[in-house]
């Protein structure tokens, strides 16, 4: 018989002395369909064991002159994935206890019994495969670790949770841009959240929310006496922050003179509290977010050519909620289960027709917003059921000024009525191929990605589908699952 049904060979190392002895093991268990090698001391084991992977080591712990012992533990070292069992003719209590001490699975006495053999390699190997299971298990959720509350299907999304893997252990600066309610925050504490540096503080600043001399104090800290009302030392946040990682949000708002002292610490690290002369050294990671167009604010002379290389080393630009309607769904899911509980409100969900207007209104405030309604709907139901009646005015489409789309801070990113200010300076071509694209892809969604259903819709033929398609982009496959 194999043991326990494996479909794969198991393969031993057999080490024991008594040649006679190991030669009856290793042909009962060749006939157990397992692949057998043997060594008579523990040179040649280790010799074995350094250049061949086994899945079991079957060893005396009487080697002639050589421990046992030893042997296991030069395999937990060489391979620790082998299971480890050991066999001796002198078992006490306080022998097996140190062999499993030093790494073996289980201790079995001479002379062996066949069952009592086979039983030991089954549970060894099962015990094995648990532990790869968990393995594989922890490294699954490793891989959302910082990610739990970032829910998203769409390809864009995912792209930029493979970035934030790439990038979670470099010191670099990172700036995420966004309009707001895109969720930079929680981008920046996933990053955090995935780094070597999780264990560490991470400090949150809204920049613009503060005056320059606040700010100044707020970041870099100040010494008694610096400004009316500073009657003791005060740390700030990059202090605050060192061994972990420093959120600057807003930071599109922050002054001239604040953005030279912002270039001289992320440069060197170093500074000086307000109104102190001892300069400050910090072991901090920066990431920076902004909804302000830096590039247009460096054109402009708003904001420091210098500043923004430096803190624009990687970019994440977060999309809209609009570009994304896919994930709508499951993120008001998931709102709608947080509300419903902090309410103490049974809620069932929101009905088809619902959640189709969910999907076409157009989010100005995108994620945030898209909460609040949610929220909303929840407290001012009768009903279990949600439906549009539950949804505010400027999601049903009435009159409101929110409701129009909010221009994006990507220039190269499509809108689906250009302004004049998009349109100056570009062919007739590239000033539709924004429109032209959004018509295509909400065809394309209407029909479930049915190419020849939607030329029909767009009447058109085929093969100018195909082509445009594949001009605007739209023939990623990826782009089926945001949908």
């Amino acid at each position: 018989m194999t043991l326990f049904g494996m479909n794969q060979p198991i393969s031993l190392l057999l080490v024991d002395d008594d040649h006679h002895l190991a030669q009856s093991m290793a042909d009962w268990l060749h006939e157990q369909g397992m692949q057998v090698a043997v060594a008579s001391d523990a040179a040649q084991a280790r010799s074995q064991l350094s250049s061949t992977s086994f899945d079991i080591l079957l060893t005396d712990l009487r080697l002639g002159s050589d421990d046992g012992m030893d042997l296991i533990r030069f395999s937990r070292k060489a391979q620790p994935e082998t299971a480890v069992l050991v066999m001796t003719g002198y078992a006490t209590p306080d022998t097996a206890v140190a062999a499993v001490r030093e790494g073996a699975f289980d201790v079995l006495t001479k002379p062996l019994i066949d069952e009592e053999l086979a039983l030991a390699m089954d549970r060894a190997m099962a015990q094995r495969d648990i532990a790869k299971e968990n393995e594989s298990l922890k490294k699954q959720l490793d891989r959302r670790s910082g990610l739990e509350n970032i829910l998203s299907h769409d390809y864009r999304m995912l792209k930029i949770f493979d970035v934030i893997d790439n990038v979670a252990d470099a010191k670099a600066s990172i700036l995420i841009t966004g309009e707001n309610g895109t969720g930079k925050s929680m981008i920046a504490r996933a990053i955090h959240g995935r780094s070597s540096r999780r264990g560490g503080p991470f400090v949150e600043v809204a920049c613009g929310a503060l005056p320059d001399t606040l700010l100044e104090s707020e970041l870099f800290g100040h010494v008694a006496g610096a400004f009316t009302g500073a009657a003791v030392d005060k740390v700030g946040k990059f202090e605050l922050a060192t061994g972990g990682t420093l959120f600057l949000d807003e930071i599109g708002t922050a002054s001239p003179a604040m953005q030279v002292k912002l270039l001289r610490v992320l440069q060197e690290f170093q500074f000086e509290r307000l109104g102190g002369t001892e300069t400050q050294s910090v072991d901090t990671r920066v990431i920076l977010a902004t909804n302000e167009n830096l590039q247009q604010q460096v054109a402009s002379g708003a904001f420091r050519q210098d500043l923004y290389y430096r803190i624009n080393v990687v970019n994440i630009q977060l999309p809209s909620l609009r570009e994304r309607p896919g994930d709508i769904p499951i993120l008001a899911e998931h709102f709608l289960r947080e509300a419903s509980e902090t309410s103490g409100r049974p809620i069932n969900g929101f009905d088809a027709d619902a959640m189709d207007r969910l999907q076409r209104y157009q989010w100005p405030g995108n994620v945030r917003q898209l909460q609040n309604v949610v929220e909303r709907a929840v407290l001012l139901s009768r009903d279990a059921d949600l439906t549009a009646e539950d949804l505010p005015p400027e999601v049903l489409g009435h009159a409101d000024p929110l409701a129009a789309p909010t221009p994006s801070n990507n220039a190269n990113e499509p809108s689906f009525a250009p302004r004049l200010g998009d349109v100056q300076g570009k062919s007739l071509r590239d000033a539709l191929e924004g429109p032209e694209r959004q018509i295509i892809l909400q065809s394309l969604r209407r029909h479930n990605w049915n190419r020849a259903a939607t030329a029909d819709a767009l009447e058109i033929n085929r093969t100018t589908l195909y082509k445009k398609m594949k001009r605007l982009g739209l023939d990623d496959p990826r782009l089926q699952f945001s949908s």
